[in-house]
């Protein structure tokens, strides 16, 4: 495996465009996907993925695939298991410090990415900080998960899209409301008596004496 995790390093710039291909392939039958169900395909994208990255780049199966901004050298094979790298323990042959006889994954990658093109979007995604492993996605597809973000059935971090708030029912209309285009039908109050009446028949200022 160790052999052919070089091999793919050395031809980082062609794997990465089939990787480009297969994702807008996948993304292209999400409905295929979605009509049998995200949860029932998942098993067979986990072994179909494992097998095929295993075999090419190594594949530890984090589930969050960085090796399009890595130079196709999975940085889950540091020992140290670092996302950003390299560290300063890089021995003077570019070899790893804890592994002695292993080269270093983040040379390795800084290598990759410089023959995918350091002036290229695709190589240039190296500078961009890694962050760090979610073990909520330990072992599962990367592949699939790709999908479902593009799609926008989660998020980066696993989050599903809220559900919108539901609208309030609108209030129903009288009869009589739709006849009159909207206006009350209720008949307007009376107004009621003043609050102090004058008598009817007041009497005179000054009045007389009775005849």
């Amino acid at each position: 495996m160790y052999t052919v995790r070089l091999w793919s390093v050395r031809h980082a710039k062609g794997l990465n465009a089939f990787y480009r291909g297969l994702e807008k392939v996948l993304i292209a039958l999400h409905p295929l996907w979605a009509k049998i169900g995200y949860d029932k395909v998942e098993k067979p994208f986990q072994h179909f993925e494992r097998g095929v990255k295993g075999f090419l780049f190594d594949c530890q199966m984090c589930g969050q695939c960085a090796l399009s901004s890595t130079g196709m050298s999975c940085p889950m094979n540091c020992p140290k298991n670092l996302r950003n790298g390299p560290c300063g323990g890089v021995r003077e042959n570019g070899h790893c410090e804890v592994k002695p006889e292993m080269k270093c994954v983040w040379v390795q990658a800084w290598a990759g990415a410089e023959r995918m093109g350091l002036g290229q979007v695709e190589g240039h995604k190296i500078l961009d900080v890694q962050k760090a492993v979610d073990n909520r996605f330990k072992g599962k597809s990367s592949w699939l998960r790709v999908v479902r973000v593009a799609k926008g059935l989660e998020d980066e971090a696993g989050n599903k899209p809220k559900p919108a708030a539901a609208k309030p029912a609108p209030k129903p209309a009288g009869v009589a409301d739709s006849l009159a285009g909207g206006k009350s039908s209720a008949s307007p109050t009376p107004p009621g008596p003043p609050n102090n009446p004058a008598p009817s028949n007041p009497a005179p200022t000054n009045p007389g004496k009775a005849a």
